[in-house]
């Protein structure tokens, strides 16, 4: 059986659509179980045989992490030691979802992050998931770390959902072109989880994925505008201007790394795997976010 940690999350609610088409064994959780707390773990499990955990949950306010330093780490550490430490105990196999922000972003901008490149978080919440990671590391050994960037989906905030929403309030957005990266569908990022578990995979270590392809914010959000006005999801005569500014220019609680592209060539070569690029990756999700919002206008008219 597999236990979904983060069921309602963004990442985690395109894992469970998945789990709920393919009809495999599964349970799922959210904030009913404190993962901080061990004790909660195993009074959860207490009648179920475990045999992976996907953990999905994790402290995400990147910006809101340079204030609760002690709350980031509480989830990204402490609960992700709890997690390595039960996984351990129960000889389970553990997945575990970190972030392209334990890297420092000053890698030249044609060249990617492979999974041993040296880490240098510079920011609160890369440094917690950082240290979540290592925990895995020192106390486990059937464990795939996953490392995933610029993430959005169909559940929760994310860059795509926020841009849709400008562009319908505004005239004038202004996006940061100095930040580059690989725009990441979660449900793509869901795909290759479970085919790791298919494949009952003992092929451990630390993973990077990403739709193929890199971009900066700014591009990513004209992109996002050029497609969404094609679709119908805004106005096709709405005018909307999108301004490029500078990360100086756009100051923000917590630094983000200038460039922080990952390689996923490992992933692909050991999992037999075709990442498509980001571009055709948002196409799909913009399709779907069209057919969710019909479904909803259809329901609301009945």
């Amino acid at each position: 059986m597999i236990w979904l940690i983060g069921n309602k999350g963004m990442l985690g609610s395109d894992i469970e659509r998945l789990l709920k088409k393919r009809e495999m064994v599964y349970c799922a959780s959210d904030r009913e179980v404190d993962i901080i707390d061990y004790k909660a773990l195993d009074k959860y499990v207490k009648d179920r045989k475990i045999n992976w955990i996907i953990n999905c949950a994790g402290y995400t306010r990147v910006d809101k992490a340079e204030e609760e330093i002690e709350e980031s780490f509480k989830l990204n550490r402490d609960s992700v030691r709890n997690l390595a430490l039960f996984s351990k105990k129960g000889k389970i196999k553990l997945i575990h979802i970190s972030t392209d922000y334990v890297f420092d972003g000053r890698i030249e901008k044609d060249r990617e992050y492979s999974e041993n490149y040296k880490t240098n978080p510079i920011n609160i919440y890369g440094k917690s998931k950082l240290a979540g990671e290592k925990e895995i590391e020192e106390i486990s050994e059937e464990y795939f770390i996953i490392r995933t960037a610029w993430l959005y989906g169909l559940q929760g905030n994310n860059f795509v959902c926020t841009m849709l929403k400008l562009f319908e309030e505004r005239e004038m957005i202004r996006v940061v072109d100095d930040q580059c990266g690989s725009p990441t569908y979660a449900a793509d990022l869901a795909g290759a989880i479970l085919k790791i578990v298919e494949d009952d995979s003992v092929s451990y270590g630390k993973y990077h994925f990403v739709n193929k392809g890199m971009t900066n914010w700014y591009e990513f959000a004209q992109v996002i505008y050029k497609k969404a006005r094609r679709l119908g999801l805004i106005e096709s005569n709405k005018k909307m201007e999108i301004q490029p500014v500078k990360t100086e220019d756009y100051p923000r609680a917590a630094r983000r790394p200038k460039c922080s592209v990952l390689s996923t060539e490992k992933i692909e070569k050991e999992f037999n795997l075709k990442i498509r690029d980001w571009d055709k990756a948002l196409e799909d999700f913009l399709l779907s976010l069209k057919e969710n919002r019909k479904k909803l206008e259809g329901s609301a008219g009945q």
